[in-house]
């Protein structure tokens, strides 16, 4: 589910061969940009490699709007969860594929992102394990694992400050899930650094409500907590948060396996439509309990809401979902318009879905 805002303390919300490019489906691919000088700075991955990134330049009309999209890929909470990210391209650039897909949001084709298709567009690579916070300044001894996420961020978009981003007129912040709640994190600070420019964030399924699991148990918020710990995290959090919460980062999933040690749930999560009528009560529980947690940010003409029944993970960065002719949509609206009325103020876009199913524009993922 896509949620959009502007910068309040909040951030919702979502065939040619060229030298750089190769086309694919729906797509084409950029190669990788590894920022190798912040390694000097210990501005590093898990594993101590450089942080890397996949840009492709704005042309024409868009030549100084930049659109910037982080990737997701949860977190880790100790040293025994991160030293199982250290050897993959979540702990590791030297893990990540060299070419990277352009695609939805991505998008260079007119027809296909008509609003940002000849911005700059960056799509970051996720590796330090806590959405860009942390900054431990002595390596694990035991495991030599790195925990410098807020450095590796900072050596990134100084980066991409000095290709031309100090320079840019309008300017998007979004990510997908661990990059969606990046955004959230980082918006305030990512457009203090843009203070000439139009700057909103877009954060794609980042949003993440304090709720109990299934067995009653508050163990996602202790596993934040740990997150938090683990990467000392709190400095780099945003103040007008934790001026009134402690730090934490807080999210919710509803099923964790600790909570389901029979693995009732396990084909539900991969399909919903495996899902028993009880099952499906407590989502819908869930959705209840989400937008509850929603309404008590209270209302803004400048905030921009996408919230859709559909079972899927990260609608903004895929074609499929972002922009075709069978794309889901809200009261007539797809999600890429909805994001460009929204960012070029055309018109104010709050709308939420009704439960699941009735929303026949779904494409409902099954996971493996």
């Amino acid at each position: 589910m896509c949620r959009m805002a502007t910068a309040d303390w909040l951030r919702l919300s979502i065939c040619a061969v060229l030298s750089l490019m190769v086309m694919t489906v729906d797509g084409y691919t950029v190669p990788i940009t590894y920022v190798q000088s912040a390694v000097a700075q210990g501005a590093v991955c898990l594993d101590g490699s450089p942080p890397a990134y996949h840009f492709d330049k704005g042309f024409g009309a868009g030549v100084n709007n930049w659109l910037i999209h982080v990737e997701g890929g949860a977190w880790c909470n100790n040293a025994t969860v991160c030293l199982s990210k250290r050897n993959t391209r979540l702990g590791s650039s030297k893990y990540m594929d060299k070419q990277y897909t352009f695609s939805g949001i991505l998008s260079n084709l007119q027809k296909f992102n008509p609003d940002f298709y000849n911005w700059n567009r960056v799509k970051i690579r996720y590796c330090d394990g806590s959405s860009f916070t942390g900054d431990v300044a002595a390596v694990d001894p035991s495991t030599n694992l790195y925990y410098r996420g807020a450095r590796a961020w900072n050596a990134i978009i100084n980066d991409l400050m000095a290709k031309g981003m100090k320079n840019a007129q309008n300017a998007i912040l979004g990510g997908c899930s661990a990059g969606g709640l990046t955004v959230i994190l980082h918006c305030d600070s990512f457009r203090a650094q843009l203070p000439g420019a139009t700057v909103k964030c877009l954060s794609d399924a980042g949003y993440f409500i304090n709720a109990k699991d299934i067995s009653g148990a508050s163990h996602i918020q202790d596993m934040y907590a740990q997150v938090v710990a683990t990467h000392q995290s709190a400095k780099n959090l945003p103040s007008s948060c934790t001026s009134k919460f402690s730090p934490s980062l807080a999210k919710n999933i509803l099923a964790p396996g600790v909570a389901d040690p029979h693995g009732t749930w396990h084909e539900c999560k991969l399909d919903i439509t495996k899902c028993s009528s009880s099952q499906l009560q407590i989502l819908q529980g869930f959705r209840t309990e989400f937008l509850s947690a929603l309404s008590q940010l209270g209302s803004s003409s400048s905030r921009g809401l996408f919230i859709n029944s559909c079972y899927a993970h990260c609608q903004s960065g895929t074609q499929e979902t972002w922009l075709r002719s069978d794309s889901p949509v809200l009261g007539g609206t797809s999600i890429s318009k909805a994001v460009g009325d929204w960012f070029y103020d055309r018109s104010d876009f709050q709308k939420i879905d009704c439960p699941y199913p009735c929303d026949k524009t779904c494409h409902n993922r099954i996971f493996e």
